[in-house]
């Protein structure tokens, strides 16, 4: 299986689906909730609301729960792309190696770089 080149925490834009004018999601912005490295999907904020039908039931204080509650869901990893920090445009994910001196030993980095830009992702 491939590495993910997405982690918890980026900004990603959605590069496929319906337009936003047509009610789609393409072209979104938002930050990964969580990553699904086995099934290489993404929650993304913001991104493919759905409802959802939840059970009524009481809590501990007697107070109702449940009912239609909107929430995120998961999106395949190849319809979303890093977001650079610097242009706020996408971009592709590169890696660059350093060598870091920790604890008087020197240990090489993988750092991912913003292809776009060149910064530090």
């Amino acid at each position: 299986m491939a590495k993910m080149k997405i982690k918890k925490g980026d900004l990603v834009e959605v590069i496929t689906g319906r337009s936003q004018k047509n009610g789609g999601d393409r072209g979104k912005q938002g930050k990964v909730i969580s990553v699904d490295v086995e099934r290489q999907r993404v929650l993304v904020e913001g991104v493919r609301q759905v409802k959802r039908h939840t059970k009524v039931g009481t809590s501990g204080r007697g107070a109702k729960t449940g009912g239609i509650i909107t929430q995120e869901a998961a999106l395949h990893i190849s319809n979303v792309q890093l977001v650079d920090p610097e242009t706020k445009k996408r971009t592709r994910v590169g890696y660059r190696t350093e060598t870091v001196e920790r604890d008087g030993r020197e240990r090489t980095v993988r750092v991912r770089v913003a292809k776009r830009s060149g910064k530090d992702v």
